[in-house]
């Protein structure tokens, strides 16, 4: 008798424990606030309200830190190659300009689209392309990404793309685009290898890009000011790959990838001999530690967004970069110095 007495109130017990999880998981249900394991569940990176108001929360942070000069007011919402370039301008701003920026004129965002993959595991982002109030007709890519639910989405690239080079992406039946890993091997480069490849290009000339101002027309650019009369400047390129540097991909329509990625460099003058190493602009001034004598090293990040077709498809030969299989397109790319140093 008294072992099934035991046995009812456990089996009560157990009920009561059963009917409270049931009305935890409702009660969760109905607010909209279900706890999920993000590191398996394959799960769009938020809703479209959600990366709208990511989107908003991010302009507004970013038209009051530029306003007062003050990166800490944006600070919690742009990290990776823009937070570096972010908070370097406003730096300099700051020096130049501690009562704030007079010129300030507020960042608009207008024709927003919104490209949202639905993946496993973290970080869970999403592409924003916009137009805007400043930079001409190009349309702006920003990049928002976090790494779990208790962060807010921060915009780790930005990038500017001429109005026509967008692609189309792949999209499933509700609307979600598919986020290409890092380590795909039928593209033409993988994602995780663009910021190395792109670095040896550089240098040597050689891989997988097509010409353009970015690729064929930046290293020109370099070697006409390698060498001048008395100033020599060397370039050191390095690749920028973990934590919030990680290339993200989005699969596009004939599937291929739109890839972003992050590069470091370092540009380094040097005088010769009864020669001085040119005067720089303010904002160079304010970011350079140490006494410019002989040399001035300069720093800066870059980010940028490809095009790269899927291998093995039609017009693999033909290396415009247009097509799949050609070679990887440069779409666009910004580059902020970020510090400077004088010897």
């Amino acid at each position: 008798m008294t072992r099934d007495h035991g046995s009812r109130r456990l089996r009560r017990r157990d009920r009561n424990a059963l009917v409270a999880a049931a009305l935890t998981v409702l009660s969760l249900t109905a607010s909209g606030c279900v706890v999920v394991h993000g590191e398996r569940e394959v799960l769009p990176a938020g809703t479209r309200a959600e990366a709208a108001k990511a989107l908003e929360r991010f302009t507004n942070a970013y038209n009051a830190a530029d306003k007062a000069y003050d990166s800490s007011l944006d600070a919690d919402f742009v990290t990776g190659a823009l937070g570096d370039m972010d908070a370097a301008r406003l730096r300099a701003g700051r020096v130049n300009h501690p009562g704030g920026n007079s010129a300030h004129v507020p960042l608009k965002l207008s024709d927003v689209k919104l490209t949202i993959p639905k993946k496993a595991g973290w970080p869970r982002w999403f592409v924003a392309d916009t137009a805007t109030n400043k930079g001409g007709s190009a349309r702006w890519l920003f990049v928002f990404t976090r790494d779990s639910l208790a962060e807010p989405f921060q915009v780790a690239y930005l990038t500017l793309v001429a109005p026509g080079d967008v692609p189309g992406f792949k999209l499933d039946k509700d609307g979600w685009a598919e986020a290409v890993p890092a380590d795909s091997a039928g593209l033409t480069i993988r994602p995780r290898d663009l910021s190395e490849q792109y670095v040896t290009y550089l240098e040597s000339g050689t891989g997988a890009f097509a010409n353009g101002p970015h690729t064929s027309g930046w290293r020109v650019t370099r070697a006409k000011g390698a060498s001048r009369p008395g100033l020599v400047t060397q370039y050191i390129d390095q690749p920028r790959t973990g934590g919030a540097y990680a290339p993200l991909a989005l699969r596009t329509e004939d599937g291929g990838a739109m890839v972003f990625f992050t590069t470091h460099h370092y540009a380094r003058q040097t005088a010769a001999v009864g020669t001085a190493v040119p005067t720089q602009n303010r904002n160079v001034r304010a970011l350079t530690k140490g006494e410019v004598k002989q040399s001035l090293t300069l720093e800066s990040v870059s980010n940028e967004v490809v095009l790269d077709p899927a291998t093995g498809t039609a017009g693999s030969a033909s290396g415009d970069g247009k097509s799949g299989g050609g070679k990887v397109r440069m779409l666009g790319r910004v580059q902020g110095l970020t510090a400077a140093k004088g010897e």
